[in-house]
C-alpha cells in the first residue's frame, strides 16, 4: 500500500531516450562482456552437450548482469547520457579482461576499486554499487583463485568508496580517500591474509613480493591517484558532473559569474535571493543542492547580452522597451535572454545539467505584460508567440528554480507588516498558476514535495522580512 500510494504521488519519469546507434554500441560492449566471461568453457576437451548447455547458461547470465546494471543505471539517474552507460559497461569490459590477463600479477583491489570512485562520483552511489558487485560476480572462475578473506577485503573497501565517492564534495576529500583506503586495505590484508605468511623481519619479500600485501596496497593507491588526476578528463569527455566540479562552478569569481555581478548587478542580486530560495526548498525535498545552487547562478547568464533591458539592471530614467513600443520586438528580447544564455553555456564548456537551468526556469511560460500589451493594441497575435520556446522543466531542481524564480519578485514586494498567511496564499497562487500551465509535469515533483517547497519559500520569507531599527544619530556621533 505504502508503495502504490508513493507511486500515486509522483509522476512517472520517463528516461532519456538514446538513439540505435548507441544502443547498439552498448549491446556490442555486452556481448564482449558475456564471451570474455564463459568463452573459457568452451576449451573444454572433449566437448558435450553438457558443457555447451553451462556455456550458454554462463552466456546469459553474464548478459542479464549486464542490462541489470544498466537498468540500475538509470533508474537512479534518469537522464544519464549513451556515453555515460558506454563508460560504465567499458569499465566493466575491462575488468572482466583484466581478470584473466593480469589476474597473477595485479590484485583485484586496483582492478575494482578505481572504477568504483569514478561511477559513484559521476553516476552515483547505488549505480557503483551494482557495478562492484556484477564486477566482482565471476571472480570465482577466474585462472587464478582468489582468497576469500581477500575478495571480503575487496568488497568491504569498494563499498566504502562507493558509498563515499557519491558525498564526496573536494579534490582534497578524494586524496584523503586514495590514502586512506589503501591503509585500510593494507591492515585488513596483513591481518586476515598474510598475517602468518609474511614476516616483517624480510623486509625484501614483505615490499617487494609479487601480490604481497605492501606492494598491493602500494599499487592501489597510485592507481586511486592517478584516477584523481583523471577526473576531469572523464567529466569532459563524459559529461559526468561531480560534486567537487560543481562547487569549483559555484565560485563567484568565475569569470562568468564576475561579469554578470558587474554589467548586470541587479539580475546577479535577483539570482543571490534566488539561490536562498531554491537551496532551502532543495534541502527540504533532499534534492541535489549543489547542482541547484550552481544552476541558480547561471540561469539568467544571458542576460549579458543587453542588461538594460531587463527592469532590476534599470535605473529608473528609461525603459528600452517603452522607446520601441512593440510587444513583439519586446517578447522576442525576453527570449534572447534564454537563447543567448545557451550560447555563453557552450562557449564557456559548462556541463549541460548546468546549462539545462538556463531554458528550463523559463520553461514554456507566458509573458503576460507584453502579451496584454499587444492585445491592447489589437496586434493580430497567437499566444504562443508570447510563450518561451522551453522545454518545461525535467528536473526537480530546475522546477524548484522555475517557482523559486517566480515568488522572489512577489515576496520582496510584499508588505513588511505582511503575515505569514498572506505570504504563504501568494506562493499557494504563483506554484498553482504553474502547475495550471503544465509546466512541472514533466518535473517528478510530488504532492508532498510542491507542499514542503511551499514552507520553504515562506522559511525563507520570514528571515529576509526582518525590520531594522532606525538609528539616532547627529552630527557628532554615529550609533550602530
Amino acid at each position: 500500500m505504502f508503495y502504490l500510494w508513493t507511486r500515486s504521488q509522483v509522476p512517472v519519469k520517463e528516461p532519456t531516450r538514446i538513439s540505435k546507434i548507441d544502443n547498439l554500441i552498448i549491446f556490442l560492449i555486452c556481448t564482449l562482456i558475456s564471451i570474455i566471461s564463459s568463452y573459457k568453457l568452451l576449451l573444454i576437451s572433449p566437448l558435450n552437450i553438457s558443457n555447451i548447455f553451462t556455456w550458454i547458461l554462463t552466456f546469459t547470465e553474464s548478459l542479464i548482469c549486464s542490462g541489470i546494471l544498466i537498468l540500475v543505471s538509470k533508474k537512479e539517474n534518469p537522464t544519464i547520457s549513451s556515453r555515460q552507460i558506454i563508460l560504465l559497461m567499458t569499465f566493466l569490459l575491462a575488468v572482466q579482461a583484466s581478470k584473466l590477463s593480469l589476474a597473477s600479477t595485479i590484485s583485484p583491489l586496483s582492478m575494482i576499486i578505481p572504477p568504483a570512485l569514478i561511477i559513484s562520483q559521476g553516476m552515483g552511489s547505488i549505480t557503483a554499487l551494482a557495478w562492484v558487485s556484477i564486477a566482482s560476480l565471476s571472480w570465482s572462475d577466474s585462472l587464478v583463485a582468489i582468497d576469500n578473506n581477500l575478495f571480503f577485503i575487496v568488497l568491504v573497501c569498494a563499498t566504502i568508496v562507493s558509498l563515499l565517492g557519491g558525498r564526496i564534495r573536494s579534490r582534497a576529500q578524494l586524496l584523503q580517500l586514495s590514502i586512506f583506503i589503501p591503509i585500510g586495505s593494507f591492515l585488513s590484508q596483513w591481518i586476515l591474509v598474510s598475517k602468518d605468511k609474511i614476516s616483517l623481519i624480510d623486509k625484501q619479500e614483505f615490499v617487494f613480493s609479487i601480490g604481497g600485501v605492501f606492494s598491493d596496497s602500494l599499487l592501489l593507491a597510485i592507481v586511486m591517484l592517478f584516477t584523481i588526476l583523471f577526473i576531469p578528463i572523464f567529466e569532459s569527455i563524459f559529461g559526468l558532473l561531480t560534486k567537487a566540479r560543481l562547487l569549483e562552478l559555484a565560485d563567484k569569481e568565475k569569470p562568468l559569474i564576475r561579469r554578470l555581478s558587474l554589467e548586470a548587478p541587479g539580475t546577479f542580486e535577483h539570482t543571490l535571493l534566488i539561490c536562498g530560495l531554491a537551496e532551502e526548498a532543495t534541502r527540504m525535498i533532499g534534492g541535489d543542492i549543489d547542482l541547484i545552487k550552481t544552476g541558480a547562478l547561471y540561469h539568467d547568464v544571458g542576460k549579458l547580452h543587453a542588461p538594460n533591458w531587463f527592469i532590476e539592471n534599470q535605473d529608473g530614467s528609461k525603459n528600452p522597451h517603452d522607446e520601441i513600443d512593440n510587444p513583439i520586438r519586446s517578447a522576442e528580447v525576453l527570449q534572447a535572454h534564454v537563447d543567448e544564455g545557451l550560447k555563453y553555456a557552450q562557449k564557456n564548456r559548462l556541463p549541460k545539467p548546468i546549462a539545462d537551468f538556463i531554458p528550463e526556469h523559463q520553461g514554456t511560460l507566458k509573458m503576460g505584460y507584453f502579451f496584454h500589451k499587444a492585445k491592447e493594441k489589437n496586434i493580430k497575435i497567437k499566444e504562443n508567440d508570447f510563450r518561451y520556446n522551453g522545454p518545461v522543466p525535467q528536473s526537480k531542481e530546475t522546477a524548484i528554480l522555475m517557482l523559486a524564480d517566480g515568488c522572489e519578485a512577489a515576496l520582496r514586494a510584499m508588505n513588511i507588516n505582511a503575515s505569514d498567511k498572506e505570504a504563504l496564499e501568494t506562493i499557494s497562487k504563483i506554484i498553482y498558476s504553474r502547475q495550471q500551465d503544465g509546466q512541472l509535469i514533466d518535473s517528478n515533483l510530488s504532492k508532498g514535495e510542491i507542499f514542503l517547497i511551499k514552507r520553504a519559500f515562506l522559511n525563507v520569507w520570514k528571515r529576509i522580512r526582518h525590520r531594522r531599527i532606525q538609528y539616532p544619530s547627529s552630527n557628532n556621533n554615529t550609533f550602530s
